[in-house]
C-alpha cells in the first residue's frame, strides 16, 4: 500500500509561488496520477522517489517509511528501491541496451564481463520478456520510441523494485503505438506483478488501466467526481503548523 500526504511550496525568480497540496491513499495495481500540465503530477512523482524533499508530510510504501517530516525520516532515493522510468527514458547514449539494462544491477557499469553468470542469465531473462534480445548490442539512437522505452522498463523492472514510477511513459509514441504499447504493458505486469504508479494528462490512460485515479490540478488532489477537495489545516493532517520554508 502507497501512503501519500505531503506539502511543498515552490516559488519562481518572479515571485510566483506554487504550493502542492497532494494526499492520497492506494492499495491498487497501477495509480493513475492524472491531471493538466504544470498541476504538480511530476512534483509528486518525484517526492515518491526521493528526488524532491517535500516541505512536511509523510510517504509510506507498504511497511516502510519513505519520509516522514515530524520524525525527521528521509531515505535516500537509493535506499527506497523504486523503480522510476521517465518521460525521455533516460537511457545511456554510450551503452548498449544490454549495459543499459545490466546497469541497473549495480555492477561496475553494466559491462557484460564484469557479471556473474547469474547475473547476465538474469539480463538475458528481461531482455526476453520485453521482446528486445536481439537488439542486445543496439545503443539507444538505433532504436524506436517503443524500443526505448521497453529497454526503459526492463531496466526499471530488472531491480525487482517495490515500486514502478511511470511519468507519461506514452506520451512520446504516437497515437497507434500508444494503444499497443499501453496492451503490451498490461501484458507484461502480469508477469512482474509490481504495483505501477502512472502519471498522465491523456485520459485514455486512465481509461486504459485498472487504476485508482488521483486527479490533481493546481497542486491539489481532487475528489473522484473531479471536484476539488476542500482544503484541509496542516493541523488536521497531523503535521506540524509552522510556516512553509521556501530555502
Amino acid at each position: 500500500m502507497l501512503r501519500v500526504q505531503i506539502e511543498k511550496e515552490l516559488a519562481s525568480a518572479r515571485g510566483r509561488v506554487f504550493h502542492l497540496a497532494v494526499e492520497f491513499v492506494s492499495d491498487a495495481d497501477f495509480t493513475v496520477v492524472y491531471g493538466p500540465s504544470g498541476a504538480g503530477k511530476s512534483l509528486t512523482m518525484r517526492a515518491i522517489a526521493g528526488l524532491a524533499h517535500p516541505d512536511r508530510g509523510r510517504i509510506v510504501l507498504g511497511e516502510r517509511t519513505l519520509f516522514d517530516s515530524a520524525a525527521g525520516v528521509n531515505l535516500p532515493a537509493r535506499q527506497r528501491n523504486i523503480g522510476y522510468v521517465f518521460q525521455d527514458y533516460a537511457l545511456f547514449p554510450h551503452k548498449t541496451v544490454f549495459q543499459n539494462v545490466a546497469f541497473a544491477l549495480e555492477v561496475d557499469g553494466g559491462w557484460p564481463w564484469r557479471l556473474t553468470t547469474a547475473q547476465r542469465a538474469e539480463v538475458l531473462r528481461f531482455l526476453d520478456l520485453f521482446e528486445i534480445r536481439d537488439l542486445a548490442l543496439a545503443y539507444p539512437d538505433e532504436l524506436s520510441g517503443g524500443q526505448r522505452q521497453r529497454v526503459a522498463l526492463a531496466r526499471a523492472f530488472i531491480r525487482q523494485p517495490d515500486l514502478i514510477l511511470l511519468d507519461e511513459p506514452f506520451a512520446a509514441l504516437d497515437p497507434a503505438m500508444r494503444g499497443r504499447m499501453r496492451q503490451k504493458f498490461l501484458d507484461l505486469h502480469r508477469c512482474l506483478p509490481v504495483p505501477v504508479v502512472l502519471i498522465s494528462h491523456d485520459p485514455a490512460d486512465v481509461d486504459a488501466f485498472p487504476a485508482v485515479v488521483v486527479h490533481i490540478d493546481g497542486g491539489r488532489a481532487a475528489a473522484p467526481n473531479g471536484v476539488l477537495a476542500p482544503s484541509q489545516p496542516v493541523a488536521d493532517m497531523g503535521l506540524r503548523s509552522e510556516p512553509t520554508s521556501l530555502g
